[in-house]
């Protein structure tokens, strides 16, 4: 019987990161800036992030829906969906990669917004 010593000690093998060191989930502090992007007042209805990957990137995929109200909403809405693909978001660890307002309505009180955004971690 032969065998073979190539060198390779269990030290020298590289290991992949483990799931627990991750990013944390950007979606709070995008809500955060969205709401001061919208002004006051400015409630956000319904969010949800869920996990995104393509073959070469990793993210989350975000769906939320915004209300503006107050005396000045169509302006406020107008303002706020004016260069949103464009703006620039601070989210330590990911950048939004796209985002989009894919839905909306108005009433006499107030106008709701459905945005969709793609963060991707930044490596």
């Amino acid at each position: 019987m032969t065998s073979m010593d190539h060198g390779y000690g269990s030290a020298n093998l590289i290991r992949n990161k483990g799931i627990g060191n991750r990013q944390d989930d950007p979606l709070p502090r995008l809500l955060a800036q969205l709401l001061d992007r919208a002004g006051q007042p400015a409630t956000v209805e319904r969010a949800t992030s869920r996990p995104w990957a393509s073959a070469l990137f990793e993210g989350r995929r975000h769906v939320i829906r915004l209300r503006l109200s107050g005396a000045d909403f169509p302006e406020r809405g107008t303002a706020f969906m004016h260069g949103l693909a464009d703006a620039e978001w601070v989210l330590p660890g990911h950048f939004v990669a796209d985002i989009s307002v894919d839905d909306g309505d108005a009433d006499m009180d107030s106008v709701w917004l459905e945005l969709s955004a793609l963060t991707i971690e930044d490596w």
